[in-house]
C-alpha cells in the first residue's frame, strides 16, 4: 500500500467506493433508510474535487487501485475517511490518519464519527465530545463529535 496526494481525477473512484463501502460496511450500524439518505443517489462530483482540492487529501493505492481515502482541513477537522470493503483492518485508516495528523498543524483533530467508526477513532485517543443528530435528506443519523489533542512535543 502506498499514500500519495489525491488529484481530480480520482474524485470518480473515490466517490464509488465512498458509496460502495457505506451500502457494505455501514450497514451494520445504520438502518437502510439511513443508509439510502446518506450516500444520496449520485456524488457531486465538482464539489467533491472542490472541498478534495481544499484540503489536504491522502489516497491509499494497492496494486493502483484505489482502496481507501481521507481528507483534512487546515483546523485539523477530518472531514473523510473511507476504505474499501475488502481492505478493512489492514492498517489503512491508521495510516492515512497517522499521516494527516503528522502533515496538519493543528493544536487537535476533530472528526464527526459514524457509529461505525467511533471504535477506530477512541482507539487512536480521541475523546467524546458529544452525540448528535445529522439530518440527511430528512432522514436522521446518529454520529459522535471527537476531539483528540496533538501530543505535547508534536506541535511544529
Amino acid at each position: 500500500m502506498e499514500l500519495r496526494l489525491y488529484t481530480s481525477g480520482d474524485c470518480p473512484a473515490m466517490a464509488a467506493l465512498f458509496q460502495e463501502t457505506i451500502r457494505t460496511v455501514n450497514a451494520a450500524d445504520y438502518a437502510p433508510e439511513q443508509l439510502d439518505a446518506w450516500v444520496g443517489g449520485e456524488v457531486d462530483l465538482p464539489a467533491w474535487d472542490r472541498s478534495f482540492r481544499a484540503h489536504l487529501t491522502l489516497v491509499a493505492e494497492e496494486a493502483g487501485e484505489i482502496i481507501g481515502f481521507a481528507d483534512m482541513d487546515a483546523s485539523g477537522y477530518l472531514d473523510r475517511l473511507y476504505v474499501h470493503p475488502s481492505h478493512l483492518r489492514q492498517g489503512v485508516a491508521t495510516a492515512l490518519c497517522d499521516a494527516l495528523e503528522a502533515a496538519v498543524d493543528a493544536p487537535r483533530f476533530v472528526a464527526h464519527a459514524s457509529l461505525t467508526a467511533r471504535p477506530f477513532f477512541e482507539h487512536r485517543g480521541y475523546r467524546l465530545i458529544r452525540a448528535q443528530q445529522v439530518q440527511r435528506r430528512g432522514v436522521m443519523l446518529t454520529n459522535f463529535v471527537m476531539e483528540k489533542r496533538r501530543e505535547s512535543g508534536k506541535h511544529h
